[in-house]
């Protein structure tokens, strides 16, 4: 019901959304996180992200457990990558699937939010005159 990974390679969304689509699901929601080309109105040129591997594997499993006794869902598929991202790259991607689509979407939404604000993973943005670390949330 669960599936929870931490990957320098690139992550494979369709494989995210096979995983979680079984017969009695009406509904999958996907978040797909992409680096966009710039912050706060300053260009990107890259960011890298760091995590405390195996205290962000445990956060994120906690979230995912604490959704399948919020929503009906069926699975979970939360994924993210360390490493070097380019524009465009994808560094998360959430997948959930129900049987309706309003427990997939709260579920989903509620999964990115608060890997956000609770899972060890920095990001360091880098421009053309700098670079700076920051939390991977708001």
């Amino acid at each position: 019901m669960i599936d929870i990974r931490i990957s320098a390679a690139q992550l494979n969304t369709q494989s995210c959304i096979d995983w979680v689509m079984t017969p009695e699901s009406g509904g999958v929601d996907v978040f797909i996180g992409t680096v966009r080309n710039s912050t706060k109105g300053k260009p990107v040129i890259q960011l890298e992200f760091e995590a405390y591997e195996i205290m962000a594997i445990s956060e994120m499993r906690k979230i995912a457990e604490d959704i399948l006794t919020r929503w009906p869902v069926h699975k979970i598929a939360i994924h993210h990558r360390t490493g070097i991202l380019q524009i465009g790259e994808i560094p998360v991607i959430i997948a959930v699937s129900a049987a309706h689509r309003n427990a997939a979407f709260d579920a989903c939404r509620y999964a990115i939010d608060t890997l956000k604000q609770t899972v060890p993973i920095w990001k360091k943005e880098v421009f053309e005159d700098g670079e700076v670390w920051v939390a991977a949330h708001p």
